[in-house]
Formats: structure tokens, C-alpha cells, sequence
């Protein structure tokens, strides 16, 4: 695909005009929008924490309307079972009278899935999301069944300190691309939210794309080239999360305990393509790859015991690896 100055302006513009309308629905989180937009336009799959009553399950139910996608909304409960998330066998009756088996889909048939509350399911039931995040499939005894696309795992969870909650395993949180802290609103932000929930009725919100729009953009965006030294910036970021590496600073080898996936450095260079285009540049910069830095290794980079009782967070040892390879 040869991609033109105008594909450019029209990724941008198109990036803009659904940001204005999630705008008239979700008051602040400007940078949680705009992020699970970039992960969705890399075709991955979100986690967003936050306290309950954030507004996280509105903002995936805005984004589903606007993007003009099929929309499926799975509560996590102790109890859920991972056949009420992918769908089970049952027998069927033809005209003739005769038993056969025919597949009931479940709710993860959807181009966009809310897996709201995931961490209050059981392991069992979480692990059945891992097939479709990857691989955009579903195996159900002996078939397996292809999803539409686009399709993405919009999840949220609450803070594992909460009560009644399974963190998920390391397995399942290396196929989100992004990990999102939503965070309380300001002052301001508060007051115009009290006001659009209390005050006004329901928002009109427009289709402003549609699915194969979508798609043909995240086709585009993987087409943007990366120059070399932006290249072996974003290698080394992800190579500096790793506590065996020699070359690693001080700091991993102090509080890390696991460093990044290669689907890490995958997601970073996704994300970067796609903010670049969201700027209106053919090219990505150091910057682009700082910035997707954040989302894609905050969930990434396993900390130790040391860095838990230091109060120590991935957003820092992020920031500090930065830093350390700004110097060289």
C-alpha cells in the first residue's frame, strides 16, 4: 500500500472528528480517549483500572456507538462460567424430529466487548477470553470459529486491593496492548458531570466510521516507516525492563523483577505509527515511542518486593528508563 500525504490528513481529521463526539458524551479523560483510540487502531485490546463510578463502562458503550460497531456488554461475576462468555453446544430438534448439536454463540461474538469488572470472575472464566484476544478466534469443542473484524476486549477492573477480586494472570495481561489509570475527575470536571447526568437527558451521539473504515486505518497505519535510531530507541527501552540484561540501569536491577514481552515491543511500535498519524506525520519520532511507553509497559514490567514496600510504581521505573536513555 502506497500511502499518500492526503491518507495523512484524512487519518487525522477522521481521529479528530470521533474524539469530538466521545467529547459530548465523557466529560475530561481526554487522554484515556484518545489511547484507547490508538489501541484500537492497532487492533489491540485495552485494561482499564479504575475505582468504581469513573465513567469507564460509558466511555466503551460512547466509543461502540460513535465507531458504529456491534457492541456486547459481559459482566464478570464469581459465578459466570466461561461457556455464558463464548457460548456452549445445545441440542436442537430438526423438522424431521431428530437430535442434533448446534452452536449457540455467546456475548464475545461482538467487534466490541465490554468484559466489565473482569478481575471479580474466577481464573477459569478469564482464561476463556485469551484465545479470542490473540488469535481472534473461538474453539468450542472440536470447531473453531472465526471473529468479525475489527474486534477488541475493552476491559476494565478495579483496583486489586478492592475486596472480591482475582488479579489476572501475567499470561492474560500481556495480550492487552494498553493498560489505562482512569483517574478521579478534577473540580470542574465533577461539576459538568453532575450536570450531564442529572440535568440533561440522553446524549445524540453520531456514527461518525464505520468497521471497515477502521480497519482499512489500522491497515494504513502499518504501513508508516520507522527510521533506524528510532528503532533501536524503542529496542533498548524494552531491553533496559529486563534485570538480567547487563546494560539494564541500576534501577531495574534494583525493584524489577520480570521486564517486558516482545508483544511489548510489538505494541510499542503499533502505537507509535498510529500517534504519528493522529498528528498528521508520515514518520514517527522519539517522542511518539516515549509516549506509548506508558500504556504498553505499565502492565508489562513485573515489580518486585522491594519496589512494593518502596512504594515504587511502573510509571516511574518507565520515566527513569527514559531518562537513562536520553543520556546515551
Amino acid at each position: 500500500m502506497d500511502i499518500k500525504e492526503q491518507d495523512v490528513k484524512v487519518f487525522s481529521s477522521k481521529v479528530n472528528e470521533i474524539k469530538d463526539e466521545i467529547g459530548k458524551a465523557i466529560i475530561g479523560q481526554k487522554d484515556v480517549v484518545e489511547q484507547v483510540l490508538i489501541a484500537i487502531l492497532c487492533e489491540g485490546n485495552v485494561l482499564l483500572e479504575g475505582v468504581p463510578g469513573l465513567g469507564k463502562t460509558q466511555l466503551v458503550k460512547t466509543i461502540g456507538k460513535v465507531l458504529s460497531l456491534d457492541f456486547s456488554r459481559i459482566q464478570f461475576t464469581p459465578d459466570l462460567m466461561p461457556a455464558d462468555v463464548v457460548g456452549t453446544n445445545i441440542i436442537a430438534h430438526d423438522e424431521d424430529g431428530a437430535s442434533k448439536f448446534i452452536f449457540q454463540k455467546g456475548p464475545i461474538f461482538s467487534n466490541i466487548v465490554l468484559a466489565d469488572e473482569i478481575n471479580r470472575a474466577t481464573p477459569k472464566t478469564q482464561s476463556a477470553m485469551l484465545e479470542a484476544m490473540q488469535e481472534k478466534t473461538v474453539t468450542v469443542g472440536s470447531n473453531t470459529y472465526n471473529l468479525d473484524k475489527p474486534f477488541f476486549v475493552l476491559a476494565t477492573q478495579n483496583p486489586i486491593e478492592m475486596e472480591g477480586t482475582y488479579p489476572l494472570p501475567e499470561a492474560q495481561m500481556d495480550r492487552f496492548l494498553f493498560k489505562l489509570d482512569v483517574k478521579f475527575p478534577n473540580a470542574s470536571e465533577l461539576a459538568d458531570i453532575v450536570n450531564i447526568t442529572t440535568v440533561k437527558g440522553d446524549i445524540k451521539l453520531s456514527k461518525v466510521t464505520t468497521g471497515k473504515e477502521i480497519v482499512d486505518m489500522a491497515n494504513i497505519a502499518k504501513e508508516i516507516p520507522i527510521a533506524k535510531p528510532v528503532m533501536e530507541y524503542a529496542m533498548n527501552l524494552i531491553l533496559f525492563t529486563h534485570p538480567e540484561n547487563q546494560v539494564s540501569p541500576d534501577i531495574t536491577k534494583r525493584y524489577v523483577r520480570f521486564g517486558s514481552s516482545p508483544r511489548g515491543a510489538q505494541a510499542i511500535i503499533k502505537a507509535a505509527r498510529v500517534k504519528a498519524l493522529m498528528e498528521g506525520r508520515y514518520n514517527v519520532s522519539f517522542d511518539d515511542i516515549a509516549y506509548a511507553a506508558y500504556p504498553v509497559l505499565r502492565h508489562r514490567i513485573i515489580l518486585n518486593f522491594e519496589a512494593v514496600s518502596d512504594n515504587i510504581t511502573s510509571d516511574f521505573i518507565i520515566e527513569e528508563l527514559i531518562k537513562e536513555l536520553e543520556k546515551k
